[in-house]
């Protein structure tokens, strides 16, 4: 439970770290200017970690629960199984989403999927390496 709840905490930090670096470089500063109009002047930085850290606790515990089930049999093998999975509920469904009802460029939403990708990718396999369902 211990080593559950140790990797749910860093992989909420690392959540927040990618998130960072994903989208306050220059690329995504320009290509996100799409979303001025609407965005907020400012980021609320405390609900973000506690969001983050709230992400990352429960899709480590998606993962266990899904372990066995998740094809592969290395570790490492699931977790990019999961981050796949993971990928295309939490980015590729929002990415169709916004297409359908945002005029959003196609490289806006380009950037969002393989940023997204990447994302889930690492997450993915840090669970796979770090974490196993109880015996």
């Amino acid at each position: 439970m211990l080593k559950y709840i140790l990797v749910g905490i860093g992989s909420g930090i690392l959540f927040g770290v990618m998130d960072g670096v994903i989208n306050a470089n220059p690329l995504a500063q320009k290509l996100y200017q799409v979303y001025i109009p609407i965005a907020r002047p400012s980021v609320n930085a405390p609900a973000g970690i506690a969001v983050d850290l709230v992400y990352g606790l429960v899709m480590a515990g998606l993962f266990v629960v899904l372990y066995k089930s998740l094809p592969g049999a290395a570790g490492w093998v699931k977790g990019l199984s999961f981050g796949l999975l993971a990928w295309f509920f939490r980015v590729l469904m929002n990415a169709a989403s916004q297409w359908m009802m945002f005029n959003i460029p196609s490289g806006t939403l380009a950037y969002m999927l393989l940023a997204g990708l990447g994302e889930m990718l690492v997450i993915g396999v840090l669970y796979g390496l770090t974490l196993r369902p109880a015996r």
